[in-house]
């Protein structure tokens, strides 16, 4: 017998109706299982709202708010009651009123409590019990600013919640929760039942990168700093990334120098990793704090730092002073750059041919084809002190005009970045001399050129008040605008964040000069010398001044300047903000944005993401347009994968200007990723029909693909051959050229050892290269900010020390192909076209007599038949024979990818992409190890680890072998007149180009004999 389907729940509504209370009882009981069927009818009868506190003597016509008078009617039991309740809140989650849903479902207490464990119920649980976390988050936070308590029932949700999630081990879940509603006794608690540090971390990079206010965000790393247990070299502690990041955020001294000073003397090597780390991703005036309130250091019994209850009896008493004075160096900054630099002169990989034919190609009496190839040079050579092209293209230099020749100029900061102890020497003949301006026609710009590059060769160095008191004299005495120009922006790019009032001050002089040209430097080297100040004098002083001038150069200097005082700070920026996006003036509103994007920086604040996007679609402006897209990379270069998604709609947008903006997003969110997504999206836009959208999408390009290899990116080959390609295009569209030009300079930058990175290596935000990517963006409006680029690129090296900061000589594993992580093969010169030897042509019939002849001649003798056979194989088909080698060829190349070992042995000092980190290993038996991991599987394919790494020496009683860093001896000029090949300024025995021009030309070539049989 088939059961009859239920059509209609009228039958069990009307036992609501009746007096008895059993039978009211029992109608809630089987009217939640129709729920989910019947509900539209079910909330027929309680949808009026009316509550009924006594039985009524006549029941209502329309059965209504039966469920809810029966939830607060005295005569039914709790349980009835209860179940009354979760009724009405099943039938209100059916109408999509949740949170009447959830009212009900707090005051069905068990009843809601069984439901949560019925199998059948999970997504209306879930979503109750979702609104009940949102209710609370919020109700968490209107407590703490009016006092008013949280509904208890809700707190029991809450609690049970948070149970449900320890006895499951899903603390990650509950940590998350316990941080939206500021629960932070949870997180307490989960520590101590798991002592599990990497939650501890999760809590801090949580908190770190999404959207929490500032105030509550130093709340909890302030709360989490004591609950991370002391490190240790010992045991290679997995939390020293996390508290390096957490110290750098916090930015308090008070709180890093107890930690410092507690290593020492038993974790000496320990305390020299947590400078290093702190001297990368530091400010200014926090790595300073540091350093001044480090204690002297007293003679003391020093322990040996691999067993903290023996002392080294053979060195018997040290000094803590000496490791002090060791941290307070290290701290100042210029240890980490002095070894970088080392490192980029060592493997220095760039591939001079491809310079060669970009020259070949750019005409160089263009000032756009000439600064093209001056960027490239510079990019492809950054930090590398070679200047091997610029000597042997001195000809090529001297066509350099005007801003031209300020661009050129500047590239020697760009190459020789970081070498700030030759920096003065390297740029003397250019400076100006005596402390007065050149009245030579065009050195101005030469001037101007070197004043800028001295900037960039001291950027991040802390090289303190030496340059910066030069630069400023040098911009008091100037007259000139272009060399005041220079002087400006090199001194806001080496005193970065310094905020140096006596700077301000001479800046804003120049600035009310109301030049033009030096007011705009003037401008963002007022916002550099104040990043992420937040000071509101200084905020009101730029609007004002931006309000009242007429030169656009100036207000769009002030408008990113104002970007580079928010810079970091969140909701103190919004006022700021608000004002900047109403202006009339399209520029204050581009310099608005900036401020929203910089101020949110690596946050992705999802209301920033959201008025962003607005922005992009609304704005009358183009420019505001496609600064909008831009910036997006700048709020979500902590999550590139995201990128890809957001502006695939926006690349294929009608106005041209937000299609560029996108290009630039993705190349600057997913730089150094080889994001395959990303590339997808670009490579279409490489043939769009408005020039400056392919120019665009060149550099992104260019900026995604650096330090991929053909194995680990397919579009690797197919970018380069394209960037070859476009260059040499004369018909080509010159914006575009000059984009392949960039492009092909950023995939080699520095020498191909070089990443390109807007967060450091424990994680937190780059300073230098969020500002550099920031001024770079500006070379729309003005070239020689490109140079910019440069404070964003990331040496991508493991450099081991020893405890005494030397480097030793020793190998450790890498586990993966070597062609995965190899670099670049060279690029090889164009093949010469040789003519093709014709066929003779030969007739039917000779063929025919010819084989008849030979068939008779076979006929005569045995030796006879075996000519045949040879003369025969050679009058076959040629192309069987081409085959074969062909397949012969595939078989070598198979037999190679078959024989390539699946490791490799690295040295030390040797290039390790981002990538690579998580294949890395120290062998166990190996001498020496790392006192902190090599990188964390969350950071490594960011960028996270590697870097200088200090060891720990297993065999103290070995003599160590250490790379001498000492600058090599210039080799002589060989006898054929060669000079050194690869023109790094070491020292001043080996003179930049500017520095020789007393010494005489060299001596012609000896004579010789050219072999022309030789030749291919």
């Amino acid at each position: 017998m088939v059961v009859r389907a239920q059509s209609s729940a009228a039958g069990v509504l009307a036992l609501l109706s009746e007096l008895d209370p059993a039978f009211k009882q029992h109608a809630l009981a089987a009217l939640h299982p129709l729920v989910p069927q019947f509900w539209a009818e079910i909330s027929e009868h309680i949808a009026p709202m009316h509550v009924f506190l006594s039985p009524s003597p006549t029941p209502p016509h329309n059965y209504v708010l039966y469920s809810e008078s029966l939830y607060e009617s005295d005569q039914l039991p709790k349980p009835a009651r209860d179940l009354a309740a979760l009724l009405a809140s099943k039938v209100y989650y059916y109408l999509g009123e949740y949170d009447e849903a959830l009212s009900f479902a707090l005051g069905a207490g068990g009843a809601f409590e069984a439901e949560a464990r019925d199998y059948n119920s999970g997504e209306y649980v879930e979503t109750v019990i979702s609104k009940a976390i949102d209710r609370y988050i919020i109700q968490r936070s209107e407590e703490a600013l009016t006092g008013i308590k949280i509904d208890p029932r809700l707190q029991s949700i809450i609690e049970s919640i948070f149970q449900r999630c320890i006895d499951e081990a899903e603390y990650r879940q509950a940590i998350g929760i316990a941080l939206e509603s500021r629960r932070l006794d949870v997180i307490s608690r989960i520590y101590n039942i798991t002592h599990d540090v990497s939650l501890l971390s999760y809590a801090m990079e949580a908190v770190l990168d999404t959207g929490f206010s500032l105030l509550y965000r130093d709340q909890v790393l302030n709360f989490l700093l004591p609950l991370f247990p002391a490190p240790s070299s010992r045991t290679k502690s997995s939390h020293i990334h996390s508290l390096a990041r957490l110290l750098v955020t916090l930015n308090n001294p008070s709180l890093t120098v107890p930690l410092l000073t507690s290593l020492v003397p038993k974790e000496t090597l320990l305390a020299y990793q947590f400078a290093f780390d702190l001297a990368e991703g530091g400010t200014r005036d926090f790595l300073e704090g540091v350093r001044n309130h480090l204690p002297e250091g007293t003679e003391v019994g020093f322990p040996s730092p691999y067993d903290s209850d023996s002392f080294v009896t053979d060195r018997g008493k040290q000094e803590t002073k000496n490791v002090f004075d060791k941290l307070r160096n290290i701290l100042g900054g210029q240890e980490s750059v002095k070894l970088y630099l080392e490192f980029l002169k060592r493997t220095n990989k760039v591939d001079m041919l491809i310079l060669k034919n970009s020259k070949e190609s750019l005409e160089p009496r263009s000032s756009i084809y000439h600064t093209a190839l001056t960027l490239q040079n510079a990019f492809m050579h950054a930090g590398t002190t070679s200047d091997a092209f610029l000597r042997e293209n001195l000809e090529w230099l001297g066509m350099a005009t005007n801003w031209a020749k300020f661009s050129a100029t500047a590239a020697l900061g760009v190459i020789h970045k970081g070498y700030f102890q030759e920096g003065m020497n390297i740029l003397g003949p250019y400076l100006p001399q005596n402390g007065a301006e050149s009245q030579i026609q065009g050195a101005a710009y030469s001037e101007g050129g070197a004043l800028y590059a001295l900037g960039l060769i001291n950027a991040g160095c802390g090289n303190g008040q030496t340059v910066e008191n030069y630069l400023r004299e040098t911009l008091k005495n100037a007259q000139g605008e272009i060399v005041q120009h220079g002087a400006a922006l090199g001194l806001g790019i080496a005193g970065m964040g310094g905020r140096s009032s006596a700077a301000y001050d001479d800046l804003k002089e120049t600035l009310f000069s109301d030049s033009a040209v030096a007011g705009e430097a003037a401008g963002y080297a007022m916002g550099l010398v104040m990043l992420g100040s937040a000071s509101q004098t200084c905020a009101e002083e730029m609007i004002t001044y931006a309000r009242e001038t007429q030169h656009e150069k100036i207000i769009r200097g002030l408008a990113i300047a104002l970007a580079f005082v928010f810079y970091g700070r969140q909701e103190e920026a919004d006022e700021t903000i608000r004002s900047l996006l109403t202006e009339k003036d399209p520029i204050l509103r581009y310099g608005g944005v900036y401020t929203l994007a910089l101020a949110y920086a690596g946050t992705s604040n999802n209301d920033a993401v959201r008025q962003l996007l607005h922005i992009a679609v609304s704005d009358t402006s183009d420019d505001v347009r496609r600064a909008a897209v831009t910036s997006l990379a700048f709020l979500l270069f902590k999550n590139p994968g995201q990128v890809p998604r957001i502006v695939q709609l926006l690349s294929e947008s009608y106005n041209p200007h937000v299609r560029c903006g996108a290009t630039l997003a993705l190349g600057i969110a997913c730089a150094g990723t080889g994001m395959q997504d990303a590339v997808e999206i670009l490579e279409p836009m490489t043939k769009d029909g408005v020039d400056f959208v392919r120019q665009g999408a060149f550099i992104a390009l260019g900026m995604i693909l650096v330090q991929q290899s053909e194995a680990s990116s397919p579009s690797m080959s197919s970018t380069r051959a394209l960037y070859t390609k476009v260059i040499s295009d004369k018909h080509e569209d010159p914006m575009a050229r000059f984009g392949a030009a960039l492009g092909q300079g950023l995939i080699d930058a520095g020498g191909r050892n070089v990443t390109i990175s807007l967060q450091s290596r424990a994680g937190s935000r780059n300073t230098n290269a969020i500002v550099g990517m920031a001024l770079f963006c500006q070379f729309w409006y003005w070239y020689p900010l490109a140079h910019c680029a440069c404070l964003a690129f990331e040496p991508t090296a493991i450099i081991g020390l020893n405890e005494d900061l030397k480097v030793p000589k020793f190998e450790f594993v890498s586990n993966a192909r070597p062609s995965l992580f190899s670099y670049p093969a060279p690029a090889t010169p164009p093949k010469r076209e040789t003519a093709a030897k014709m066929a003779t042509a030969v007739l039917s019939t000779t063929a025919k007599v010819k084989a008849r002849e030979k068939r008779k001649a076979a006929a005569d003798s045995d030796a006879m038949e075996t000519d045949e056979k040879v003369d025969s194989k050679k009058d076959g088909d040629v192309e069987m024979k081409t085959e074969e080698v062909g397949s012969d060829e595939s078989k070598t190349i198979s037999t190679k990818r078959k024989g390539e070992p699946s490791f490799e042995k690295v040295a030390n000092f040797s290039r390790v992409t981002p990538a690579q980190l998580s294949y890395i290993s120290f062998p166990p038996d190996g001498r020496y190890q790392p006192v902190r991991p090599v990188s964390l599987q969350a950071h490594a394919a960011k960028g996270g680890g590697g870097g200088i790494l200090i060891l720990v020496d297993e065999r103290l009683e070995e003599e160590a072998e250490l790379i001498d860093l000492s600058p090599p001896v210039v080799a002589d000029v060989t006898a054929n007149g060669s000079a050194v090949p690869n023109g790094h300024a070491l020292s001043e025995r080996n003179l930049h180009i500017a520095l020789d021009e007393s010494t005489g030309d060299a001596e012609p070539p000896a004579s010789f004999e050219y072999q022309f049989d030789q030749d291919p």
